[in-house]
């Protein structure tokens, strides 16, 4: 249970480069690392800049957690507030007392024993 509610109420990020439609690396939590093929700084070529495009892409996915672990009782809806109470219910029966144990054979003596069956059957226990 314990692992359940750490995984849900964590965030965390997944990391992903790729060079042209290769994914090179992936990484939780830090920073994918690159290929090597990034072209950011610009070329000068006879006095104008030039810009080369990058066939590199990053990609970062954030999975967010959930933030609030407690959820009142009076944001329920009315068939959300059934099931809990139907619920609750039904496990507090569970421990009920019965104080009498209502059997029909108490007053009904056992029938009279004719022939021992288990000779009649020639079955034994070893």
């Amino acid at each position: 249970m314990a692992v359940a509610v750490l995984v849900s109420t964590m965030s965390f990020t997944i990391n992903k480069h790729y060079c042209g439609d290769v994914l090179v690396d992936s990484a939780l939590f830090i920073k994918a690392k690159s290929c090597g093929m990034d072209m950011n700084e610009p070329m000068a070529e006879s006095g104008c800049e030039v810009m080369k495009k990058d066939c590199c892409t990053n990609e970062q996915l954030v999975i967010q957690g959930q933030d609030e672990l407690k959820i009142s009782f009076d944001k329920l809806t009315l068939d959300q507030q059934i099931v809990v109470a139907t619920l609750v219910y039904s496990y507090i029966s569970q421990f009920e007392d019965f104080v009498e144990n209502p059997s029909s054979f108490i007053d009904y003596p056992p029938p009279l024993i004719i022939r021992q069956i288990y000779k009649l059957d020639e079955s034994y226990l070893i």
